[in-house]
């Protein structure tokens, strides 16, 4: 360390979990700027202590200091752009329109809902666009002819909690251009062949979405939506994210322009890796693309950066679009494979593998993680990397084999685990079958086959929150919703390892192990404000631990009461 540094910072602490597995513990962390000069004791410190001006804050000697929490798949600017629309879901929420936060409990508080929403427009052509609906939640899925009773001439569209559906009324269909003789994957019909309004996966909802972007996107309104999540994030205890949809929606440059001035602002008490959807990279740039990304690589900061391109493999697991092997699905099957046909995977990725660029790909059902463990070993064959890191993002029905070809093929997951919390109990009898349902989520299978994994909430995607310490309770004790089931118990995980999975295995996911994910000299200086200890507390209770904020590149953010 060169003498001419600026004064440390030392914070004391009840106890520090450093996360790494030489020197786990500490009482004490030396920053300079927003890097961490030294982990240990004020005993330890000493030799940086004489040398150097400091300063010691005792601010949280009776807390519990960690890394902060690192979630790698978010959907920040996307899904809090819905957040801000009318909302129909099934759990409270926040910033939506009209003050509609509480939860729909039923589809019928739902349609009431709309109804009510519908009677206040003070102009029926103004089209009325609503978030949250859980077809399993809600026992069913909207169409057409239901939203039409609510009105024949005020355009209704509603988007899926997971947003890979949209219902919509014969007044937006005929708003956003669709015909009955319109012709696009996704795009649902009643058995009769008519539409019935549904728009589902990629294809079809942006057909459904882009003749709106200006009400769905106002100006500003994407600057709006990462703010938001940012307070979220210091509420959980996350310092850092990575946003598995860049382009998605309003267009590459539009969203990394909202981000860059927003992530690089001062004391913003987040980082944020953007993952192109590589669609979106196709689509938009098409051979450009190549250059497109070597410049926003070039403009990458310690705060904003690229990671990796995105695919998506198959549907929604809440929406029960998730692509199932025998036996399928409890009913009809719902399964979605999206717009890149299998068999074109392996060409389809190959030229950003042979570029060495970091896949993900998502995969809901145990019939695309088959695909997706095929893809990857075409990938091998064609080109063998080393530390490749191809990740399975959400890796929700599974089974142990596939952990083991996984591991072989030297994979990765990244694991929506809340939803073995949340669903199980659910989909044992929506969708999916009580075998699929309570052995969502297969963290044990994972760890036992020795592939390294992430816990993540995909949020705001889908209907759980944004709280890794309650997502590694869930992953340690497998409770279902009704906090007395046990689901799946051999797929239960150690407190430890469920704390890697929410730290330095998600900072390894997104390349962010060097600076991330960790407490030891050297890198940030990210930290998770706690009041009780983790590895102290009854694993039981893990969810309950408050959070009192965070500390991002050194600076202390509160969460809000």
């Amino acid at each position: 360390m060169s003498k001419d540094t600026g004064k440390l910072k030392i914070y004391t602490a009840k106890r520090i979990l450093t996360m790494d597995p030489g020197r786990p513990f500490a009482t004490a962390i030396a920053i300079n700027g927003d890097k961490i000069v030294s982990v240990g004791t004020l005993e330890s410190l000493k030799p940086y202590m004489d040398r150097h001006p400091h300063e010691i804050d005792d601010s949280f000697q009776d807390n519990i200091l960690m890394p902060g929490f690192i979630d790698s798949h978010t959907h920040m600017r996307f899904s809090g752009v819905y957040m801000m629309m009318y909302y129909v879901g099934p759990i409270e929420s926040y910033g939506a329109k009209g003050g509609t936060n509480d939860p729909c409990l039923t589809r019928d508080d739902v349609l009431d809902r709309l109804r009510d929403i519908v009677s206040k427009q003070e102009d029926p052509n103004q089209p009325v666009l609503c978030w949250g609906y859980d077809p399993a939640k809600h026992d069913g899925h909207l169409d057409r002819d239901m939203l039409d009773k609510i009105s024949d001439t005020t355009p209704i569209w509603v988007v899926c909690y997971a947003p890979h559906i949209i219902y919509t009324n014969s007044p937006m269909l005929k708003m956003i251009g669709v015909e009955e003789d319109t012709q696009e994957f996704g795009i649902g019909r009643y058995p009769d062949g008519r539409l019935n309004g549904w728009f589902v996966e990629t294809s079809a909802c942006t057909k459904a979405m882009a003749p709106l972007q200006d009400i769905i996107s106002p100006a500003g309104s994407g600057e709006a939506a990462i703010r938001m999540h940012a307070d979220a994030c210091i509420s959980g205890g996350v310092t850092a994210t990575a946003d598995m949809g860049w382009g998605f929606t309003s267009g590459l440059e539009a969203e990394w322009n909202d981000h860059e001035k927003v992530v690089n602002e001062p004391n913003f008490p987040l980082r944020v890796s953007l993952v192109p959807f590589a669609p979106s990279l196709e689509q938009q740039l098409g051979d450009k693309r190549w250059d497109y990304l070597e410049e926003k690589y070039s403009k990458a900061t310690s705060r904003l950066t690229p990671h990796g391109v995105k695919w998506l493999g198959d549907g929604s697991y809440p929406a029960m679009t998730s692509m199932l092997n025998y036996p399928g699905y409890l009913d009809e099957d719902t399964g979605s494979k999206q717009d890149i046909p299998w068999e074109a995977m392996i060409d389809t990725m190959l030229p950003y593998w042979e570029r060495g660029h970091r896949i993900h790909l998502h995969s809901n059902g145990d019939a695309t993680t088959d695909m997706a463990l095929d893809t990857l070993a075409g990938l091998l064959e064609r080109k063998p990397r080393f530390d490749h890191r191809f990740t399975i993002e959400h890796y929700t029905i599974s089974n142990p084999e596939q952990a083991y070809r996984l591991a072989t093929l030297g994979g990765a997951a990244s694991v929506n685990a809340y939803f073995a919390h949340y669903r199980p109990l659910l989909h044992s009898v929506h969708g999916y079958g009580p075998d699929r349902a309570e052995a969502t989520a297969r963290l044990g299978s994972l760890a036992r086959a020795g592939v390294r994994f992430c816990i993540h909430a995909d949020f705001n995607m889908v209907v759980v929150p944004m709280k890794p310490l309650e997502g590694a309770w869930i992953a340690v004790n497998r409770l279902a919703e009704d906090d007395k089931t046990v689901v799946a118990p051999g797929e239960r995980i150690s407190v430890e390892q469920a704390l890697r999975a929410i730290t330095i295995d998600s900072a390894w996911m997104i390349d962010r192990e060097k600076d991330l994910g960790s407490l030891e000299a050297g890198k940030l200086a990210d930290m998770a404000i706690l009041a009780e200890d983790p590895l102290e507390v009854d694993p039981m209770n893990l969810r309950d631990i408050e959070v009192l904020g965070t500390i991002s590149g050194g600076v202390v953010h509160k969460a809000k009461p």
